[in-house]
């Protein structure tokens, strides 16, 4: 079986801020601890709900540094360096692996629509900028461009790409993938990791687990010994927090908010153009809460 640098049970971790907009590291710390004790051994971060696309190159990698001093040898951490600029990606796979990166996750180039051939040399790059193991991100309704099959099993020969966080929600597109490599599979949409998990994933890249970490290792523990009654149970005992987190808004607001609930950080500022939730949106977060 191919070896997982990963782990298994993954939240792609928002960036804790201060009032003001900046960085806030304690409450970075603080995420950390809570992800760790909560059934997580791997952490993703600079992703989409880490509110990448509004972090500079140095609060990027500062967060990099930060996560990897605090989880230690407890859990891989993951660095997005995802851009729609090849060099830029490259440049910023090279820093964090700098900054102590244990792997790196790529999202297809937004935007400006590469090719599939162009998707495979931009991937390509990056994957060559660093010996650290690289997950590609397939999300096309937030990049417009998907990973297409073929695009996939090509770049599943180069030794360093070794996993896929799967955001597509094709199904048999996926399952055409893991039969076809030795690709490790990650569900990126919350709604559909039991169904990922029984089709082959090795583990999920998940936004809710902010929330419900314990929750996502059950499942995956009930699915590795064949016990898909009770991964049934969970999946749709989590079905009310995965509405309000994933459906009102955006998933960096709605995870920053809940674990302003649970007391983890202080503060759910979020930068612009995100703003924060408002009362309804909290209510509803309030009342799938109390169902754990």
């Amino acid at each position: 079986m191919t070896s997982n640098p990963f782990g298994r049970v993954l939240t792609a971790m928002v960036t804790p801020m201060s009032p003001g907009g900046d960085l806030d590291l304690a409450g970075v710390d603080a995420v950390v601890e809570h992800l760790l004790g909560t059934g997580h051994d791997g952490i993703v971060v600079n992703g989409t709900t880490g509110e990448s696309p509004t972090l500079s190159d140095d609060e990027s990698i500062e967060t990099v540094r930060r996560v990897k001093d605090r989880a230690g040898d407890r859990a891989p951490v993951t660095a997005g360096v995802g851009s729609n600029d090849t060099a830029h990606a490259v440049e910023m796979a090279g820093r964090a692996a700098e900054a102590g990166a244990d792997a790196l996750l790529l999202v297809s180039p937004y935007y400006n629509k590469p090719t599939q051939p162009g998707l495979v040399a931009h991937c390509r790059a990056v994957a060559d900028a660093t010996d650290l193991p690289v997950m590609l991100y397939d999300i096309p309704g937030r990049t417009g461009v998907p990973f297409a099959t073929e695009t996939l099993i090509a770049l599943a020969e180069h030794p360093n790409i070794r996993a896929v966080k799967d955001a597509k929600g094709d199904l048999h597109a996926s399952s055409s993938v893991m039969a076809a490599t030795d690709l490790l599979w990650f569900s990126g949409e919350d709604a559909l990791n039991l169904p990922l998990l029984a089709i082959g994933a090795t583990g999920v890249v998940s936004v809710v687990g902010h929330a419900a970490g314990k929750q996502y290792r059950a499942i995956v523990e009930a699915v590795d010994r064949g016990d898909l009654t009770e991964a049934r149970r969970i999946h749709r005992a989590l079905i009310p927090l995965v509405d309000a987190v994933m459906k009102p808004s955006q998933g960096a607001i709605m995870a920053k908010a809940a674990l302003v609930e649970l007391g983890v950080i202080e503060h759910a500022t979020v930068r612009l153009p995100l703003v924060e939730s408002p009362a309804a949106h909290l209510e509803a977060l309030r009342t799938a809460l109390a169902t754990l």
